[in-house]
């Protein structure tokens, strides 16, 4: 074959080659794996006080975890239950993330359970109630949570009432499953402290007035008022049982540990209780309180960014969150690459096994029976006084 027509054979491959290469510059790069994370967060309704913080904190977050580029994709769930699940039936089926931390308040995560089960993602709750992780059943298999247990704060106000001479007590609580959920646990602890349960009342977030139920609580006479509600909507009854001279003890759950609810209840909660994230009175506690020094590390954090006193402990459950997937996410790479069944499930195993994290509340360890990890020395009682939280030692 002459020089002439190798030439003229090789033009059209060279022609070919050249297209091939220039269709390979042009086409998008494959996208590196990453590690995707959705949160759903009560940002508007009546939970928004606690799911604004959350999403502050979720934007303190690293970006990077063991070299791995980690996105955070944020849905509002308007603190609705049905929102809540389709915004995580989106996550999973339409972002394909990695993990869902979420929701801020008990309904929403109960509401969510079958949806992360079927989906097989894990998933770690900012909400309160023990039966979003109990028993761990094939559905909570999947899902951890950050916040003490509704069963923990139970005890500690049955303890406090008791150490003040309370014999009987009233509940009133909000009309969902945080209401129904928190009153089963305080009626267990005052039974175990032989405290009577006179009254049980409840209320929805939106009503505009307790007044009836609060009437018949105090016909009750009792000697203490548990409050079995989250966020703003939880001031209500408080402030009506003051307007209407109740002199007795007034208790609140965890669920009203920020800056909002002291200023919407303003003077009416002076002299009230709640046991709490230690977040709120961190620069109270002892010195060699386990938790002080990351809990304080935090509020700097928050504060710097946010401002001083915007700090709440809905915001550290959140950051707490971040730490347990700083704990988890490098030990799941070992296994699997992120966007597959393999690593959300590698990811669910490595939660499970964590022991001995210290976050902002305590030392962290879990267990296949247990997927919270924290025992009774992650929360302390505190009192509100002029609007400030006071650790009770």
């Amino acid at each position: 074959m002459n020089a002439s027509r190798r030439h003229r054979l090789a033009l059209p491959f060279a022609s070919s080659l050249l297209s091939l290469l220039l269709l390979g510059a042009l086409a998008p790069a494959p996208a590196l794996a990453q590690v995707k994370v959705g949160l759903v967060l009560s940002l508007t309704g009546p939970a928004a006080s606690l799911g604004i913080p959350e999403r502050d904190t979720a934007a303190m977050l690293p970006t990077t975890i063991a070299g791995q580029q980690v996105q955070y994709i944020v849905l509002d769930d308007a603190s609705d239950t049905t929102q809540a699940v389709q915004n995580t039936r989106k996550l999973i089926d339409e972002q394909h993330v990695d993990v869902i931390v979420g929701s801020s308040i008990t309904p929403n995560s109960l509401a969510m359970l079958d949806v992360v089960a079927q989906g097989e993602t894990p998933a770690i709750s900012l909400a309160s109630s023990a039966k979003i992780i109990e028993p761990v059943d094939d559905k909570r298999h999947w899902m951890f949570k950050t916040p003490q247990t509704d069963a923990m704060m139970a005890g500690a106000i049955a303890e406090h009432a008791a150490a003040h001479n309370v014999k009987t007590l009233a509940f009133i609580g909000q009309n969902d499953a945080l209401g129904e959920t928190f009153y089963a646990e305080v009626a267990k602890a005052a039974q175990q402290r032989n405290i009577k349960i006179v009254a049980n009342e409840r209320f929805n977030r939106t009503d505009p007035s307790v007044t009836g139920q609060v009437l018949k609580i105090l016909a009750a006479h009792p000697d203490a008022v548990v409050v079995g509600a989250a966020g703003t909507p939880a001031a209500l009854p408080p402030k009506t049982l003051k307007e209407r001279g109740y002199q007795g003890l007034v208790y609140h759950n965890h669920g009203v540990g920020n800056r909002d609810f002291l200023r919407v209840c303003g003077a009416d909660c002076n002299g009230t209780f709640l046991p709490a994230s230690q977040v709120l009175v961190a620069s109270q506690l002892p010195e060699d309180r386990v938790g002080r020094r990351l809990a304080l590390d935090y509020i700097s954090r928050f504060e710097a960014k946010y401002g001083a006193g915007t700090v709440s402990a809905f915001g550290a459950y959140t950051w707490d969150a971040g730490m347990l997937l700083g704990n988890a996410i490098p030990v799941a790479l070992k296994t699997a690459k992120p966007g597959t069944p393999e690593f959300r499930r590698a990811l669910r195993d490595a939660l499970e096994a964590t022991r001995g994290l210290q976050d902002t509340n305590g030392v962290v360890n879990m267990s296949a029976t247990d997927h919270l990890g924290l025992d009774a020395k992650a929360r302390v009682m505190v009192e509100i006084r002029d609007g400030k939280w006071v650790y009770q030692k």
